[in-house]
């Protein structure tokens, strides 16, 4: 290549000391003007304005297929309803492209739940990096903001290690926040916590439903039953004297921009998914879940926390302490399951709805097919 010529190569970026995609303009700082002769200094499309530099031991090489960010490639983006195979889709781009695959389902953070989430197991997370996965004690009253903060070391790691960032899971608020932003919320001091959650207990949540319509015209979007989100929605009004709205509407810069990514909602056939979904309840029964959930429930923590709602563990808990039958929490789980995924295509319709939606048989091509040759 000429001097004065640039083009697109794998450069050492100075912020991550490791080979990344940039753009550098082939002037040499002082030394021969060519390739392979002298520093060059460019711009790290990885790492964004970071400064990227070959040396006189350091030639330009071909990036990999999909690895450039700034282009459609920089970041894959993969949601659905539960069961509807994105996992196998996650790991399956991964091999193909050279990826790291990284948790976007609120439940699959916690350890404590691996079987009953159906994390991928050992021999899947052996063929591809897998992150955010079981990284959360069930004690952790886990967010969105938290994950956030997870979510961006993670996809530092994916680029140290070269890697293409593979978001898959199907937790949409946590989609929304990672492609618009989200403001954020002053900490909630622990004694306002704690007294509203004994007066959820003691009142129960219409009454704190009362209260917060007279703080908080949005309140009126909330079922007064919905016990977590009205509890919520008002911790944040006593705590900053501001509506939750308020906040949500000063939303950060995004961590990955929808623009620039491949982005798909896997969209099985309804009946189909159903059928799935009540098959790997079972399967999940057979491979330990009732163990999991009796460990879990030995840890005697607050039933409002997230990992003791997850799907399939209210109804194991209930079996286990004698009151429904394991036929009834197996129907009870597998219900609400269903349930959950029937509002996942409702909410991915309505909050994401520039997301291509794929029928999961035809996902692999679709996706690859939107990456750069």
């Amino acid at each position: 290549m000429s001097a004065g010529a640039s083009g697109v190569t794998l450069a050492r970026c100075r912020a991550a000391d490791a080979p990344h995609a940039a753009v550098l303009p082939f002037r040499a700082l002082g030394g021969t003007a060519r390739a392979g002769f002298g520093p060059a200094i460019g711009f790290c499309l990885n790492c964004r304005a970071v400064p990227a530099f070959w040396q006189h031991d350091f030639f330009p090489m071909p990036v990999p297929r999909g690895i450039m960010p700034g282009r459609a490639s920089n970041t894959i983006l993969i949601a659905g309803p539960t069961a509807s195979g994105k996992s196998s889709l996650a790991l399956a781009l991964a091999e193909r492209v050279g990826g790291a695959v990284i948790n976007i389902d609120s439940m699959q953070v916690y350890r404590d739940l691996d079987i009953i989430t159906a994390r991928p197991r050992p021999a899947e997370t052996a063929r591809a990096p897998h992150l955010l996965y079981g990284h959360v004690g069930a004690e952790v009253n886990y967010s969105v903001g938290r994950y956030l903060d997870d979510a961006g070391a993670a996809l530092a790691e994916a680029r140290r290690l070269g890697r293409v960032p593979i978001f898959v899971g199907g937790t949409g608020l946590y989609f929304k926040a990672l492609t618009t932003g989200l403001s954020v919320v002053p900490p909630i001091p622990a004694a306002i916590r704690a007294d509203l959650r004994a007066r959820c207990d003691s009142e129960g949540p219409a009454a704190l439903h009362a209260e917060l319509a007279r703080r908080d015209p949005d309140a009126i979007r909330l079922s007064p039953n919905d016990r977590v989100r009205v509890t919520r929605a008002l911790e944040v009004v006593v705590a900053t004297g501001r509506p939750l709205a308020d906040w949500h509407r000063e939303a950060g810069p995004p961590l990955v921009d929808p623009s620039r990514a491949v982005r798909v909602f896997l969209a099985p056939d309804r009946a189909a998914l159903y059928r799935a979904i009540d098959a790997r309840f079972e399967t999940m029964l057979a491979a330990g879940a009732l163990d999991e959930v009796a460990a879990l429930a030995a840890k005697n923590l607050d039933p409002l926390l997230p990992a003791m709602k997850a799907h399939g563990v209210p109804g194991l808990i209930r079996h286990l302490r004698g009151e429904i039958t394991l036929a009834e929490a197996i129907a009870k789980g597998q219900q609400d399951t269903r349930h959950y995924a029937k509002r996942q295509f409702t909410w991915f319709r309505h909050q994401l709805a520039d997301w291509p939606r794929v029928a999961p048989a035809a996902a692999l091509d679709f996706v690859s097919g939107a990456l750069p040759a």
